[in-house]
């Protein structure tokens, strides 16, 4: 079996590794922009060997993770490159505009539109986890839209990594999202901007900062290469959920300056329902 993961990051290499545990045979070729990563992914041995565009032909399973801007543009080509019987999986955090742009493309019964929702915040082939996946959620978009025969090779990929499987419309996916995965990061980009504002000034604040913070601000160490393209794609989405967001953060203040902590411990005792919701949910990290 030979496998093509273009863009050997945390999601592409973790895939690679776990493809490699369960099936030793299988060879792995490594596609990349960033040279640098190619070599350390083959010195990591997570690719057997480097790789084009112009290879895809001998390519039986494609695992496209790179920047959803870049994936937008480059998919119709890896489609174009592939042969009748390869499945092309990507991994992207949003759907509907790239499920659009390749909605009459010659060849979309070889796509599967898949967001595997596991990661961490660091990126590159030394990022890679083996086991990443274990018990994570994979969000799977216009599913009848690839033969079946091809779709039964990626779930038979998917069940060996221990993902559990969701199908979901594109736009229903891009709006949950936003939610639970692009507002979190937000999140925690800005609580990073606003604490290193406050550091200019306070050389020690960083001193005190205990576990809730660095666990709360985790995300700010993500990539802007890659969630810049996000919010971009899912603006509508992700301006909805700031909004409501905002809403919540001034109402919380407003409580704060009315004295009204009466208030503010029925609103964090309302927010502790997510627990309940989680309970039972393996924890994703992205």
């Amino acid at each position: 079996m030979n496998v093509f993961v273009i863009g050997i990051g945390l999601i592409g290499g973790s895939m690679a590794k776990d493809i490699k545990r369960f099936n030793p045979a299988a060879k792995i070729y490594g596609v990349d922009i960033n040279e640098a990563h190619v070599d350390e992914a083959l010195a990591l041995g997570l690719i057997d060997e480097k790789a084009s565009y112009a290879d895809l032909a001998i390519a039986d399973i494609v695992i496209v993770s790179i920047p959803v801007d870049v994936l937008v543009r480059e998919l119709p080509i890896i489609l174009d490159a592939v042969h009748d019987n390869a499945i092309v999986i990507d991994a992207g955090s949003t759907k509907a505009l790239l499920c659009k742009v390749v909605d009459n493309h010659v060849k979309r019964r070889n796509f599967l539109a898949c967001h595997p929702i596991a990661g961490t915040e660091f990126s590159g082939p030394s990022a890679a986890i083996e086991n990443l996946f274990e018990g994570k959620t994979n969000i799977i978009c216009e599913v009848e839209k690839t033969a079946f025969k091809l779709q039964e090779k990626a779930l038979d990929l998917f069940q060996k990594m221990g993902m559990r499987i969701r199908y979901m419309n594109a736009e229903a996916h891009d709006k949950h999202i936003a939610y639970v995965s692009h507002l979190s990061h937000i999140s925690s980009f800005m609580l990073g901007k606003t604490v290193i504002e406050k550091e200019k000034n306070e050389r020690d604040i960083f001193d005190m900062a205990g576990s809730g913070f660095e666990s709360t601000v985790r995300l700010a160490k993500s990539s802007p290469a890659m969630w810049t393209p996000i919010f971009e794609q899912n603006k509508e989405n992700v301006l909805e959920t700031l909004e409501e967001y905002i809403q919540n953060l001034e109402a919380f203040k407003q409580m704060i300056v009315e004295d009204n902590f009466k208030g503010i411990y029925s609103e964090m005792r309302e927010a502790n329902k997510i627990k309940e919701i989680l309970n039972g949910i393996p924890q994703n990290k992205n």
